[in-house]
């Protein structure tokens, strides 16, 4: 197991997180002189700070707007923020309305150049929202192996906006994305382990479809991608009555939405019938607290599939 607070499993857990430690053990080797004007990066997620940050190493100043526990979409720009975006060299977004309150700001950067690092990705198929028209699914993060393309095209992104550390950004950027395949790699294989039949995921609100995807479960959210419209009550009952039917084991809270709705949903299923468990807390839009394992991508990552495999796996017999 990968989460500080848990035993290691045997197997394919001890894989996974020897994995993260080599990925955390390269994060750190970042050489190069510190300059003395650095050129400033600005990010807005913490996912993208993350990887701007081991990426640019000293040669850069990375700055993100969103700390632990914000919801992106919910997101609204304070006078510091405006002042740092005011003298950012580069702006580094997700894109694909995910700063969803924050994108007027980020279309009218006439100093900064601005980058919306998942639109135009080569080589990955966007999901488009359940019930939302043509918007696309901005939660990419959660596929693995489509959050490596996006560090490497940070790592183009610095290499173009500081040409001496070029060779360098470009470097980091390869290994850390080698790493992120080889995680991605080692979570297709811990999940496959788990029936098909216990791997459906619900959660407050619709982040996880590209997790889905990439690793095989059936995903369903209370509310939709955007966690701007809160869900009605017979959202919750819909819900309730699916975890009924299909006797879903566990639902999953999140760290950046309150977690009442969710609890209103469980208190539905209990009215129905079924007894389902808080199956412990996710990391959708934002990383951890700093100094926990969850405050790099890879540990929230490692988090969040421990926490949801632990919930949903087979009850072991009482011997």
């Amino acid at each position: 197991m990968i989460h500080a607070t848990r035993q290691p499993a045997a197997g394919s857990g001890l894989v996974l997180a020897s994995l993260l430690s080599l990925l955390l053990l390269l994060a750190a080797c970042v050489g190069g002189e510190p300059a003395a004007d650095r050129p400033r990066v600005v990010c807005t997620t913490g996912m993208i700070t993350d990887l701007a940050a081991r990426i640019g190493g000293d040669r850069l100043q990375v700055d993100g707007l969103m700390g632990p526990g914000v919801d992106p979409h919910l997101y609204k720009a304070s006078a510091g923020d405006l002042h740092l975006l005011s003298r950012a060299d580069l702006v580094l977004s997700n894109g694909l309305h995910l700063e969803a309150r924050l994108g007027e700001v980020l279309a009218n950067l006439r100093e900064a150049r601005a980058v919306a690092l998942c639109e135009g990705l080569e080589g990955v198929d966007l999901l488009v929202a359940a019930g939302g028209g043509d918007l696309p699914d901005p939660h990419l993060w959660f596929d693995v192996a489509a959050w490596s393309r996006v560090a490497r095209r940070i790592g183009e992104e610095l290499a173009r906006l500081d040409p001496p550390g070029a060779a360098s950004h470009r470097e980091r950027a390869a290994r850390l994305a080698e790493g992120l395949d080889s995680l991605d790699a080692a979570i297709r294989a811990r999940t496959a382990a788990l029936p098909p039949e216990r791997r459906v995921l619900v959660t407050a609100h619709d982040a996880f479809q590209y997790f889905g995807r990439a690793y095989g479960f059936e995903v369903r959210g209370l509310q939709g991608i955007s966690t701007v419209a809160e869900a009605g009550a017979r959202d919750v009952q819909e819900l309730a009555a699916f975890l009924a039917e299909r006797r879903i084991p566990a639902i999953f809270v999140e760290s950046s939405v309150p977690r009442r709705t969710l609890e209103a949903v469980r208190e539905a299923a209990q009215a129905a019938g079924h007894e389902v468990a808080i199956g412990g807390e996710l990391y959708s839009d934002a990383l951890g607290s700093a100094g926990t394992p969850a405050a790099t991508y890879e540990g929230m990552v490692a988090h969040n599939v421990d926490t949801i495999l632990q919930a949903l796996a087979v009850p072991k017999e009482a011997p």
